[in-house]
């Protein structure tokens, strides 16, 4: 055997593992979706072929669809933007050479390595309307303080504030990018007298617009599959279904009611979604990210 082959046959026992995993639990899974999104099925009895009825029901026949995408969409319009704006004023504002810095970058970037369901854990005991610790703050200053997850407006907003506890992890890679930005530029900013407004404008958003790009796609794949606190705070979608997020309506679909083949439809129309979107990010960065 050839020293070229036998190296990649070596690479390829290496990776075995995972590709085995990856095939069986991740393709295979994937292509059965397909086939299950056009059946009627329950775990118990086999699939029965029903053609488009499932997408057809749910484009037409199921408010509770339109309702959880009305949710998500909302969510993701609100959610991303003000995650990058954020993340990039905290990168910003620890990007500077003062003292105990490094303990102020730990400090903003824990939450986001806490695992979600102990957050939610966490702030259903500080949204809490009578013992929660917002409340309990708001009362010294004699405001009476909302009933956050009980109430159709504030549960959602709830959720929002919440989205932005862990905006930390994207916090990290601005701060990387904000250092990969060379100092020449400012420096000849500067020279040509630029305030440190035009230096943001014309210097540090255009070297950091790759950066961004890169957060808002994951940004907007994040929201439209936003569940776990959703979840665990407002099992049932919140107060008139106010909580009700896509994914959420997908699991209860899928393990509530046991209706796999719905669940499947329901789960490609949001891969087709999440995907068009995506696409349509990607082709405006040629009007906004500037590269090198």
């Amino acid at each position: 055997m050839k020293p070229g082959r036998k190296n990649n046959l070596t690479g390829y026992l290496f990776i075995a593992p995972w590709l085995i995993g990856f095939f069986v639990f991740t393709f295979v899974p994937f292509l059965q979706s397909i086939y299950l999104s056009f059946t009627r099925y329950n775990i118990i009895t086999p699939p029965k072929w029903v053609g488009f009825a499932n997408y057809q029901m749910l484009l037409t026949q199921d408010e509770l669809f339109w309702k959880s995408a009305l949710v998500t969409v909302k969510f993701a319009v609100i959610h991303v933007p003000l995650a990058v704006v954020v993340g990039v004023c905290l990168a910003l504002l620890l990007n500077r050479e003062v003292k105990g810095i490094a303990a102020y970058r730990t400090i903003f970037f824990l939450p986001s390595i806490v695992p979600t369901v102990a957050t939610s854990v966490v702030f259903l005991w500080i949204l809490n309307p009578t013992t929660g610790l917002i409340n309990n703050l708001l009362r010294n200053f004699g405001i009476q303080g909302p009933a956050w997850l009980n109430d159709p407006f504030w549960a959602f907003w709830a959720l929002v504030i919440m989205s932005l506890w862990g905006v930390g992890g994207s916090m990290v890679i601005y701060l990387a990018g904000l250092k990969d930005i060379p100092i020449h530029l400012y420096e000849a900013a500067i020279i040509d007298g630029a305030s440190p407004a035009k230096r943001l404008r014309h210097v540090t958003l255009p070297m950091l617009s790759p950066v961004i790009f890169f957060n808002l796609v994951m940004g907007v794949i994040g929201a439209f599959q936003y569940f776990t606190q959703a979840f665990v705070m407002t099992p049932n979608g919140g107060p008139q279904d106010s909580t009700l997020f896509y994914s959420l309506y997908l699991f209860n679909r899928a393990w509530k009611y046991y209706d796999m083949g719905y669940a499947s439809a329901m789960a490609w129309i949001l891969f087709l979604i999440v995907v068009t979107l995506t696409a349509i990010v990607f082709r405006s960065q040629k009007k906004w990210v500037h590269y090198g």
